[in-house]
């Protein structure tokens, strides 16, 4: 919940906020266009707010700050409302602003000879991967969201996606920003420098923070050049163990250029198979596992011969039975978007508890095994659907009800199971957050595993940047 230090707005400081961004661009209580601000896609949060305002600029969101700061009023950061653990919707009991950045789409530069790009917070990360294109350029970041995720939700989350085996996080793509602190006042760093050791990194704090240090209100991207060739397969394992030796294999032949490697449960290929659109390519198996695998070289008609290569000899050593390799750019897209669908045909089968971990690379097989036993023993019948990044250790562990359960009843299991699971990825080494962030849904978690130390540096930060506690409150610490 939101501190008790903090204050709902008065009707005096409501009016005062609505004039600072115009009528238009305010939307009150009770008005049914809050809606899609206040319910995040799964709608395991459902918030509720006195209003929603839309500043245009910069300026407009430090004056907003301002006036929020001096009254102890709480305010919520929305861009793309594309979160998955809570972190950009305001809480029930109605005391906060929602502050959306949906109207900051500018594309401010693009700087194709130093291979960079700057952009609002506002735009969508499909635009920003268009306005490269555009220059002949690419932008590399790439999830399943990307037409309605926007750019400053992405770094104010670090965001993942796809191609972080190759090109890494929002936070390795980022080169400057400019952010607005609580009381408004403005960091301008839209640097587009590759080297710059002058103090402190104050752009990698924001970064990650889930607007609890300052809202990004704009950011200057790293660009890479577009690959001259590309070429995509699926392969079938014939068990979980073959997963680590076979991504060895494929980073020996393909090194950097091999820039995915996802791997598909059996559960997952089959709900996939049952609900969503599957290319008519995709081989019905009963193997435990398949891998999506993409190679991308910027030498010309060198991808296809480099991964058939390595298909040949992972089937060699037994670590694949089947592959279907695309042969055209149309096949390769439909490969991704059986992949983007993995998470919405979960929906089909009832209620699913998610869990977005990440785990050293080599001990993912020993977790998805012990895993399957913890959810065994909170909810007998459960059945995991698990899938993810595993190029970069990152496995969305998602459980889905079994057949024929009450769906809130096992969603009420959602805080038993999660522990328990969380506890067995401390225990391997991991991580309870890969690229979702900690938002309202990890808060607690986050407290009891996270290292006291680094707890209390945390804790030191938000105090240093935020002393009155108004930006997202009660999300993350």
């Amino acid at each position: 919940m939101p501190s008790p230090h903090l204050k709902p707005p008065t009707p005096a400081l409501l009016d005062t906020l609505t004039r600072v961004v115009g009528e238009a661009h305010t939307v009150r209580a009770g008005d049914a266009a809050q809606t899609k601000y206040l319910r995040e896609w799964r709608d395991r949060y459902v918030g509720t707010s006195p209003m929603v305002l839309r500043p245009k600029t910069t300026s407009e969101v430090a004056h907003i700050l301002k006036l929020c700061n001096e009254a102890r009023v709480g305010v919520v950061p929305q861009s793309g409302n594309t979160g998955l653990v809570g972190g950009q919707i305001p809480h029930e009991d109605g005391s906060e602003i929602v502050l959306s950045l949906d109207r900051m789409t500018a594309i401010r530069n693009v700087d194709a000879d130093g291979f960079a790009l700057t952009a609002e917070a506002g735009v969508t990360l499909s635009a920003v991967q268009q306005a490269a294109e555009t220059a002949g350029l690419m932008f590399p970041l790439s999830m399943a969201s990307e037409g309605s995720a926007c750019l400053g939700g992405n770094l104010a989350t670090n965001a993942g996606g796809i191609a972080v085996l190759a090109h890494g996080n929002a936070r390795s793509l980022a080169l400057g920003l400019e952010a607005v602190l609580a009381d408004g006042r403005v960091l301008s760093g839209l640097s587009s420098l590759k080297k710059d050791n002058t103090g402190y990194d104050l752009r990698d704090l924001f970064i990650g923070s889930e607007g609890t240090l300052g809202v990004i209100t704009a950011a200057t991207v790293r660009l890479v050049p577009q690959p001259r060739d590309v070429a995509a397969a699926l392969i079938v394992l014939p068990s979980m163990d073959a997963l680590v030796p076979l991504f060895r294999l494929a980073q020996q032949h393909a090194g950097p250029n091999l820039t995915a490697f996802e791997f598909i449960s059996a559960r997952a290929m089959e709900f996939l198979l049952k609900h969503g659109t599957a290319p008519s390519s995709i081989p019905e198996s009963s193997a435990p596992c398949s891998v999506l695998m993409q190679v991308s070289t910027a030498e010309a008609d060198r991808a296809e011969p480099l991964i058939e290569a390595l298909l040949s000899e992972a089937i060699s050593a037994a670590l694949a039975i089947d592959v279907r390799l695309a042969i055209s750019a149309t096949q390769r897209s439909a490969f991704w978007r059986m992949r983007e669908q993995m998470s919405e045909v979960q929906k089909f089968e009832g209620g699913s508890i998610k869990h977005d971990v990440s785990l050293p690379v080599a001990r993912i097989p020993e977790f998805l095994a012990e895993a399957a036993t913890v959810v065994e023993r909170v909810c007998p019948g459960a059945r995991p659907v698990p899938f993810g990044h595993l190029g970069d250790g990152n496995v969305h562990y998602n459980v889905s009800q079994p057949p024929g359960m009450d769906k809130a009843q096992f969603l009420d299991l959602w805080e038993p199971l999660s522990a328990e699971i969380h506890t067995l990825v401390t225990d391997l080494g991991g991580s309870i957050s890969a690229e979702h962030g900690i938002g309202r849904m990890k808060r607690e978690e986050l407290r009891r595993l996270k290292d006291p130390v680094a707890l209390d540096l945390m804790r030191a930060i938000k105090t240093a940047f935020d002393p009155n506690g108004i930006l997202n409150p009660g999300k993350v610490l």
